[in-house]
């Protein structure tokens, strides 16, 4: 999917261009997480496997953290329109 970036006159995108543009950079970092947990047992390594899934679940919750804000950005954005 191609995100079109609509710019201001200061080469900023625009907000609903921004928000799309997160979201999906968000949904395909979330992909590349699941890749990375069925592989750690691969490692053989406990002390490294616990903070190889620690790791990921921390960047998970950041991530999570951000779709959430941009999506009472969002939200508010469309409870202005009524």
């Amino acid at each position: 999917m191609t995100i079109s970036a609509v710019a201001d006159n200061q080469g900023r995108m625009d907000r609903p261009a921004a928000i799309a543009q997160i979201r999906e950079a968000c949904k395909n970092i979330a992909l590349q997480f699941m890749k990375i947990h069925p592989a750690v047992p691969g490692l053989v390594d406990e002390e490294t496997q616990k903070e190889c899934f620690r790791c990921v679940h921390e960047m998970t919750v950041l991530l999570e953290t951000i779709k959430k804000k941009i999506g009472r950005l969002e939200r508010s954005d469309d409870s202005s329109l009524l």
